[in-house]
């Protein structure tokens, strides 16, 4: 049982099903905290970097504006506003929507009374800052006589002071108030219900109210008269014809006549006319952003943590990071295109959050994990060091130990077959079998002393100045006894070449090699050509045979060590794996090359290629 439980722990379906379970639960956490504060900050990233929407040029802002203020010496009077909304009516706009407190206006009883009578008839609505009062009996947000006769709508502004962002930025209007719907609302559905075919996006339930998102335009988008130029009447009525005009305050008199937006947290950053300006184009364009179900948020959440965990826990640091800063990047440009093109707002909060979290939950324990790897790996390292200086070690002791035995069991079976004379058949073939073994056998132990000696960095060059044609000459005379044996002919043809430096002992062991090769994988009775000529600065040996071939896809690994091919694998030919290994380094040790080309079935050519005249390394050793 145990057993069976360390297997489901170790396969790679479990370890997925722990991931995914993490990056679920860190999701499902992360959903359920509030940040409302980051969250604006993200939306308003996104509002301040893409463009400013369209209007519906429907829209006219008047302002009174410091200038006003100057030219009619203080604020405007009940006597100038009452003047004000007379001009304005000769303009014949769609409706008229004063944002200017009525109780702020100065004027006495009668004057006020003239104001009313003159925004009655032009028929302005007055815009509330305050919700509707659902209690007959409270009187404390009615006007005073007689500014009680105005006709007075709610639509009071907004600002995140005490929920979401919490910064007192407007970033929200609202439609209706205990299901009762408020200015914006209720005055675009009477003047443009046209605009009003389908229903509204974006729009959302909080506490008693049903609100949603302004789509802001930065400030000074929207077409705007002082208020003096329509009080003088030296205002074009055709701007103002068939308009919804907002009447407001933007003379920086008052914090109370301007919001923070999403473009700016400056006290002054808008007037509360050109916020009602937006509201109105948001109701009327439909393009309140809307924002997704809680579902699909933490769906969202979830897979950015699923591929935080599987980044931080599977992949190499500098890489993961690559992928999460793309992943970073990408989302921020996906949420950013989605509420330009959809008007779609996606939580970007929460899904940095879950980035954060699972790189920062992760990282430590992927780093013990990886000290433990390396921890493991230093000790596998240094049993594998040790191991492996106790396997030279035996090399070389039982090498050494060998050719000594070895030697006299050669030497003892030359010096009888000396007087064969004396010898019967079977005890000839018996003692040369005993010497040829003991030659392959010796052969064998010089390339396991080799290769000690390469493993160890004990090689070194013993340059001689020597003729490569006569070394080849040399080699031929020791392998012709194998040749003869095969019945193979050895064919020669050597350039005259100048003496060159290169150490005789390693260049004799390649060429050998490759010589005693070529005889051993050649049939019975077919050639073997060695060559040698000097292009470009380099003297080129080559050894050509026609024997079985290496097939293409073992080319290259036919100078690996201890590799040998699979076609001859098994066979009667012996060998170590070791010969070409020897070679190719005894060749690159010289700063020379060694290839192979073969044909399956028709031969093998190898071509040595040794430099003629470079410096060579100074822990080389020059002998004359």
């Amino acid at each position: 049982m145990r057993r069976h439980l360390l297997k489901i722990k170790k396969s790679p379906f479990f370890r997925a099903f722990i991931k995914v379970l993490l990056a679920f639960l860190i999701a499902f956490g992360i959903s359920k905290v509030r940040i409302d504060y980051l969250e604006s900050l993200s939306y308003d990233w996104r509002v301040a970097l893409l463009p400013d929407p369209p209007t519906s040029g429907k829209l006219h802002i008047v302002n009174v504006t410091e200038q006003t203020i100057k030219d009619l010496n203080g604020s405007p009077t009940a006597t100038h506003h009452a003047q004000f909304l007379r001009n304005l009516s000769q303009g014949h706009p769609k409706a008229i929507v004063y944002v200017i407190d009525p109780a702020e206006i100065v004027g006495t009883y009668d004057e006020l009374e003239e104001f009313v009578e003159a925004a009655n008839e032009a028929g302005a609505i007055i815009a509330s800052r305050s919700f509707p009062n659902s209690d007959p009996n409270d009187e404390s947000q009615e006007l005073l006589p007689p500014l009680n006769r105005l006709n007075v709508l709610s639509g009071p502004k907004t600002a995140d002071n005490v929920s979401f962002g919490k910064d007192g930025v407007s970033r929200r209007w609202i439609y209706s108030f205990k299901e009762e719907p408020l200015l914006h609302g209720r005055l675009t559905k009477i003047l443009y219900p046209e605009y009003r075919t389908k229903p509204l996006k974006g729009l959302f339930p909080y506490k008693r109210t049903v609100q949603g998102l302004i789509e802001f335009r930065r400030t000074g988008f929207y077409p705007t008269t002082s208020f003096e130029k329509i009080f003088s009447g030296s205002y074009s009525r055709s701007e103002l014809q068939d308009k919804l005009v907002i009447v407001g305050f933007n003379a920086k008199a008052s914090l109370a006549n301007y919001v923070k937006t999403p473009f700016s947290r400056d006290l002054l950053a808008m007037p509360v006319s050109e916020m009602h300006a937006n509201v109105f184009d948001t109701i009327l364009l439909n393009r309140s952003p809307i924002e997704p179900s809680a579902e699909i948020s933490l769906l969202i959440v979830f897979a950015i943590s699923l591929l935080t965990v599987f980044v931080v826990l599977s992949l190499r640091p500098l890489r993961g990071l690559l992928i999460l800063a793309g992943t970073l990047i990408g989302f921020s440009f996906f949420s950013l295109a989605l509420l330009y093109v959809f008007h779609i707002k996606l939580a970007m909060a929460q899904p940095l959050m879950a980035i954060f979290i699972c790189y920062y939950f992760f990282i430590p324990y992927r780093l013990i994990i990886e000290n433990r790897r390396s921890w493991e790996y230093y000790q596998k390292n240094s049993m594998l060091t040790k191991v492996e200086e106790l396997k030279t070690n035996f090399l070389k002791m039982m090498s050494h130990d060998l050719k000594t035995p070895l030697a006299r069991i050669q030497g003892m079976a030359d010096i009888v077959l000396q007087n064969e004379e004396n010898l019967n058949p079977g005890q000839k073939q018996a003692l040369q079998t005993i010497s040829s073994s003991s030659v392959e056998l010796s052969k064998f132990i010089g390339s396991i002393l080799s290769y000690g000696r390469i493993e160890s960095k004990e090689i070194k060059l013993m340059l001689q100045s020597k003729d490569v044609n006569k070394l080849i000459e040399n080699v031929i005379k020791k392998c012709s006894f194998l040749a003869q044996e095969k019945e193979i002919e050895i064919v020669v043809e050597l350039e005259p070449l100048f003496s060159i430096n290169f150490d005789p002992d390693l260049i004799g062991q390649v060429l050998t090699n490759l010589v005693e090769n070529a005889i051993k994988y050649s049939p019975k009775g077919s050639k073997i050509l060695i060559s040698s000529e000097e292009i470009n600065g380099k003297v080129i040996v080559q050894v050509a045979d026609q024997g079985y071939g290496i097939p293409e896809d073992e080319l290259e690994n036919v100078f690996s060590k201890f590799y040998r091919s699979k076609s001859v694998t098994g066979s009667s030919i012996k060998g170590s794996g070791l010969g070409l290994y020897l070679a190719n380094y005894f060749v690159t040790l010289h700063q020379g090359q060694i290839h192979v080309e073969s044909v399956l079935g028709e031969g093998s050519t190898f071509t040595v290629e040794i430099p003629s005249d470079l410096d060579f390394p100074e822990s080389a050793e020059v002998r004359s």
